[in-house]
C-alpha cells in the first residue's frame, strides 16, 4: 500500500482546460502534487506552511476559495447552504465504500468479487502499467488557464466553473469504472471530495445570487442568466440518478435548490415588513393596519420588480421565474398572516386582518399591471379554511358587543336631547329625529364592511343587527315613555322614526329584518297610543253631557270637534301612512265614545225629548262625519253607527225598528246581544215586542257569524270595545 502510494505520488499530473480533458497537454512549470501528497501535507503530522498550501490543486484550492468567500458566505449563505458541505462528504464516502461492481473500495490486493473489464483479481504488473498510463493522462486539479474553479465561482462565472467540475467528474467516474482508484483510494477520495465540495460551493453561490436579487443593489441580469444556464446544464448532465448509486453522477437538483432559495428570500423579505411591531395589544389596530400596509407595499414592489427585471433575465435562458416567485411570496405572506391571526385581538384588529386578506391582497390590481400569466395551478387560500372560520367567529363575537354598545350610544344621545327639551326638527314637513338615520347608518356601515369580506359574514352581521335593533326598540320605547319629555311633537317624531326604519331596513333587507315588522309596529302603536291618550284626556269630559236634557238645548259637540281639529294639525307632520291610521283612530274613538254615552245615558228621554234627541243625534252624526271627511279620514264605515241608533230612538212606526237593527248588525258584525238590549231599552217598547226584536237580532247575529263576520273583520272594531254595565232598565227590558 505504501509503495503504491509512493509510486502514485511521484507521477506528474497534466493540466486541464475548462472545456474538458486534454490527454497530452504539457505540464506547468510548477511542480504538481497528487491529491495523495496534498492530503499528507494537509495532515496534522506534516503541518504544511502557507506557501506550500497555495500550490496544491485539490483541497488547497478549495481552502483558498472558501477562505476567500468565508466573509461573504457568513453574511449571505443561509443555513441550508452549509448543510450541503456536510451532506456531500457523508454521501460521497457512502458511495466509495463499494466499487462499481459492488466490491470493497479499500481492497488493496486488487481483488474484487466480480472484477470489471480493466481489473484483475490479483493486480498483475500489466494492470499496473495500465494504471500508470492512465495516471499520466488523468484530469488534473480544479485549475484551468490559471483560474481555479473556486475563483470562477467567486467571480460568478458559474457556467465555466460547472464545465470544469463536469470535466473533473467525468475523469473520476472513468477512473472508478476502470478500478484505477484502487491504486490510490485516498487520493481519489480527496479529489472526489474536492469536486463535490466545489459543486456545493457553486450551489451556495446560486443561493447567494437569489438572495441578493431583491436587495437594494438592483438586479444583475447577467448573473441571473448565468444562474439559469448552469441549472439547465446540470440537469442535462445529470438527467437521472445512476443505477449504481454513484454520488458523483447523482443529480444535484439545483432547480429545487433554486426554488428553495427563492422561498427563503421571499420569507426574509416578508419578515422585514413591520419588524418589531407588536399588534397583539388591544389598542394596536392602527399598528396592525400599518404593518399590513407595509407588507402589502413590500410584496407589491418586489413582485413588480420580478415582473419587470427578474423574470425577463431568467426568461432569456428559458428559465421560468415568475410563478416560482409568486408562489414563494404567497406562501411567505400566508405564514406571516398565520402568526398575525394568532395574535389578533378585538373587533378592529380582526376586521383589519380579514379585510386585508379579502380586499387588498385578493384585489386584481394588487400587483398593478398584470403582464404575467396566472399560475398553472391555483394558489392555495392565503389562510386555511379553519383559520378563516375562526377569525370570522371571533369577529362576529366582538361585533355583537360592539353593535350593542353602539345602540346604547344612540339611546344616550336621544336621552340627552330629551333632557334638553329640544323640539324635534321639521324635515320636509315632517317631525324628524336623528334616531332612524343613526340606526340605518350603523346597520349599513357594518353590513357593507362584512359584505366586502364574504357573503356569509354579511348574512351573520345582518342577523346580529336585527337582534340588536329588536332589543334597542324595547329599551327606547320604555325610556322614552318614562321620560318627562313626552310631548306630542316628540311622539310624532318617534312614530316617524319607526316608519322610516320600516321603509328602509325592511325594504332593503326583508329576509333578515322581516321579524322586526312586529317590533316596529308595536313601538309605533305604543307611541300612537300615548299620543291618543293626550287627546282622550282632553275631550273625555265633553262626552259626559251628551244625551242629556241640557244637551238638547246646547251645542256641546263643537268644543269637542275643535279639539279634534287642533289635534289633526299634529298629523300633518306625521308620515302619511301613520298619520292616516292615527286620524282614523281618532275618528273611531269619537264615534265609539258618542255611542257609549248614548247607550249609557245619565237621563232617560221620553216623548218629545226622545224625538228631539233623535233629531239632534242625527245632526251631530252628520257633523262628525263631515268634520272627519274634511280632515281626510278614510274610515267611512263609521258613518252608519250613530244614525242607526238615532233612527231606532226616534222611530214612530215600531215595526221598522227591526229594519234599523238589521242595518246596524250587518254594518257592524262585532255588535253583541248586550248592545241590542241597551238600544231597545232606550224605547221602552214592552216585553213582547222587545223579545221579538231580540230574537230577530240574535238570528241576524248567528247568520253574520256563519258568513264569517267577526268583531275584527277587516280591522273594523267598534261595538266590541263598548263596555256596558247591567242596569235595572236593561234587566226590565229582558223580562
Amino acid at each position: 500500500m505504501a509503495e503504491r502510494g509512493s509510486a502514485a505520488a511521484k507521477m506528474p499530473l497534466p493540466q486541464t482546460e475548462a472545456s474538458g480533458p486534454e490527454p497530452h497537454r504539457p505540464q506547468e512549470p510548477a511542480e504538481p502534487h497528487t491529491p495523495a501528497q496534498g492530503a499528507r501535507r494537509a495532515s496534522s503530522e506534516d503541518a504544511p506552511g502557507a506557501g506550500h498550501e497555495g500550490s496544491r490543486p485539490g483541497l488547497g484550492t478549495l481552502r483558498r476559495a472558501f477562505s476567500r468567500a468565508s466573509q461573504r458566505a457568513s453574511v449571505r449563505a443561509p443555513r441550508g447552504d452549509a448543510r450541503l458541505l456536510r451532506l456531500s462528504g457523508r454521501f460521497l464516502f457512502g458511495s466509495l465504500r463499494r466499487t462499481p461492481d459492488n466490491g470493497p473500495a479499500g481492497d488493496q490486493t486488487g481483488s474484487t468479487s466480480e472484477p470489471g473489464p480493466a481489473c484483475g483479481r490479483k493486480g498483475s504488473s500489466k494492470a499496473k502499467e495500465g494504471v500508470s498510463r492512465r495516471s499520466s493522462t488523468r484530469e488534473g486539479p480544479a485549475e484551468a488557464e490559471g483560474t481555479s474553479v473556486a475563483d470562477l465561482i467567486s467571480e460568478r462565472q458559474l457556467l465555466a466553473a460547472f464545465e470544469q467540475l463536469r470535466h473533473l467528474e467525468t475523469g473520476l467516474v472513468a477512473e472508478k469504472a476502470s478500478c484505477t482508484f484502487q491504486q490510490d483510494p485516498t487520493g481519489f477520495a480527496r479529489r472526489a471530495m474536492d469536486v463535490c465540495l466545489h459543486y456545493d460551493g457553486l450551489a451556495a453561490e446560486i443561493g447567494a445570487i437569489v438572495r441578493e436579487t431583491l436587495g437594494p443593489d438592483g438586479v444583475d441580469a447577467a448573473a441571473l442568466e448565468e444562474l439559469a444556464r448552469v441549472v439547465r446544464a446540470e440537469e442535462e448532465a445529470h438527467p437521472e440518478p445512476p443505477a449504481d448509486g454513484d454520488f458523483l453522477r447523482t443529480p444535484r437538483r439545483w432547480r429545487q435548490y433554486w426554488e428553495d432559495a427563492v422561498r427563503r428570500s421571499a420569507e426574509e423579505r416578508v419578515r422585514q415588513a413591520g419588524a418589531g411591531e407588536a399588534p397583539g395589544a388591544a389598542d394596536a389596530a392602527p399598528d396592525l393596519a400599518r404593518l399590513l400596509a407595509e407588507l402589502g407595499a413590500l410584496v407589491r414592489r418586489d413582485l413588480q420588480k420580478v415582473q419587470r427585471e427578474v423574470h425577463p433575465a431568467y426568461a432569456a435562458a428559458g428559465f421560468p421565474a415568475w410563478e416560482a416567485y409568486l408562489r414563494a411570496f404567497h406562501g411567505a405572506v400566508a405564514r406571516r398572516l398565520q402568526e398575525l391571526a394568532h395574535d389578533a385581538r378585538g373587533c378592529e384588529q380582526l376586521y383589519v386582518l380579514l379585510d386585508w386578506v379579502a380586499n387588498v391582497y385578493s384585489s386584481p390590481d394588487f400587483l398593478g399591471s398584470q403582464d404575467q400569466a396566472l399560475p398553472s395551478e391555483p394558489l392555495p387560500p392565503l389562510l386555511a379554511p379553519e383559520v378563516w372560520a375562526r377569525l370570522e367567529d371571533d369577529y362576529t363575537s366582538f361585533l355583537e358587543t360592539k353593535i350593542s354598545s353602539c345602540f346604547d350610544g344612540i339611546l344616550q344621545l336621544e336621552q340627552s336631547r330629551w333632557a334638553a327639551a329640544d323640539a324635534p326638527d321639521v324635515l320636509q314637513g315632517l317631525y324628524h329625529t336623528s334616531l332612524s338615520f343613526d340606526v340605518c347608518m350603523l346597520v349599513a356601515e357594518h353590513v357593507k364592511a362584512a359584505g366586502a369580506i364574504s357573503a356569509e359574514l354579511e348574512a351573520t352581521t345582518l342577523g346580529i343587527c336585527a337582534r340588536a335593533l329588536g332589543l334597542f326598540l324595547q329599551k327606547y320605547e320604555k325610556a322614552f315613555l318614562e321620560s318627562g319629555a313626552v310631548s306630542e311633537p316628540n311622539l310624532c317624531a318617534s312614530i316617524n322614526a319607526c316608519q322610516e326604519l320600516r321603509t328602509h331596513l325592511l325594504a332593503k333587507f326583508p329576509e333578515s329584518f322581516g321579524e322586526l315588522e312586529k317590533a316596529l309596529g308595536a313601538a309605533a302603536r305604543a307611541f300612537q297610543k300615548q299620543l291618543l291618550q293626550g287627546l282622550q284626556s282632553a275631550v273625555q269630559p265633553l262626552f259626559r253631557v251628551l244625551c242629556t236634557k241640557a244637551w238638547l238645548t246646547q251645542d256641546l259637540l263643537q268644543p269637542l270637534m275643535d279639539k279634534v281639529v287642533a289635534f289633526s294639525g299634529l298629523l300633518e307632520h306625521m308620515a302619511p301612512p301613520l298619520a292616516q291610521e292615527t286620524l282614523q283612530e281618532v275618528h273611531r274613538y269619537v264615534v265609539r265614545e258618542y255611542l257609549e254615552q248614548a247607550l249609557r245615558p245619565r237621563e232617560r228621554l221620553r216623548g218629545a225629548d226622545r224625538r228631539s234627541g233623535s233629531q239632534k243625534m242625527g245632526l251631530e252624526a252628520q257633523a262628525i262625519s263631515s268634520t272627519f271627511q274634511g280632515l281626510g279620514s278614510e274610515a267611512t264605515w263609521l258613518g252608519q253607527a250613530i244614525p242607526c241608533v238615532a233612527d231606532i230612538l226616534g222611530e214612530t212606526y215600531k215595526d221598522d225598528i227591526g229594519r234599523h237593527l238589521e242595518t246596524l248588525i250587518k254594518s257592524y258584525p262585532d255588535i253583541r246581544r248586550d248592545h241590542v238590549l241597551a238600544i231597545l231599552a232606550l224605547r221602552r217598547l214592552g216585553r213582547r215586542r222587545n223579545q221579538h226584536f231580540l230574537r230577530h237580532a240574535q238570528a241576524l247575529l248567528r247568520a253574520a257569524a256563519k258568513a264569517g263576520g267577526s268583531g275584527a273583520a277587516g280591522g273594523r272594531v267598534l261595538f266590541e270595545e263598548i263596555e256596558l254595565s247591567t242596569s235595572i232598565d236593561v234587566l226590565v227590558t229582558c223580562i
